[in-house]
């Protein structure tokens, strides 16, 4: 609880900060369940560079965007009903699920120095079943993180249970 309590404490105090903080902390871990539980890897082939790539996505996109999308969307559709919370999901879903998802697998590729064809083939394979999964698990997500969490709680709660998620797309993206 006095962790809680920290976080909350930081998160008033500098909301912006600790939004893209957490995005990059939690992409972060996803990459390193990725490769130690999902790819069994081991530590002595971790690799870190990729780990510290998905922190710096988290930080320099992630964090920024998705942060950025929710205010937008709450200016957009100011309410706290449940049918505002349907409307945000389904304008969240989609909208900028598909589109987010069109930039982060590409900007993925491009870190990786993956050439401008090979990226673009990359996305072509693996952004529909992207697409797919990623409807498996946010609109019921994002319905109840849109009723229940107040804004500014909203990327941090939908960061954690991304840790999945960012698991998921961290082993997507770096497939060959």
């Amino acid at each position: 609880m006095a962790l809680w309590r920290a976080y909350q404490r930081a998160l008033a105090a500098h909301p912006w900060k600790v939004q893209v903080l957490t995005a990059g902390s939690l992409m972060g871990l996803g990459d390193i369940i990725s490769q130690q539980l999902v790819e069994r890897r081991g530590l002595q082939e971790h690799q870190t560079g990729r780990t510290l790539t998905m922190v710096a996505l988290g930080c320099g996109f992630v964090g920024p965007v998705v942060g950025g999308w929710y205010k937008v969307l709450d200016r957009f559709i100011p309410g706290t009903t449940k049918v505002d919370a349907l409307k945000k999901m389904l304008l969240d879903q989609g909208g900028f699920a598909p589109c987010f998802l069109g930039c982060f697998l590409p900007l993925v590729g491009t870190l990786n120095g993956l050439s401008a064809q090979d990226n673009w083939a990359k996305l072509q394979r693996d952004y529909p079943d992207a697409l797919i999964t990623n409807y498996y698990l946010w609109p019921a997500v994002q319905l109840a993180n849109f009723y229940l969490v107040p804004l500014h709680y909203r990327l941090a709660i939908v960061q954690c249970v991304a840790v999945v998620w960012n698991s998921y797309l961290s082993w997507k993206a770096h497939q060959h």
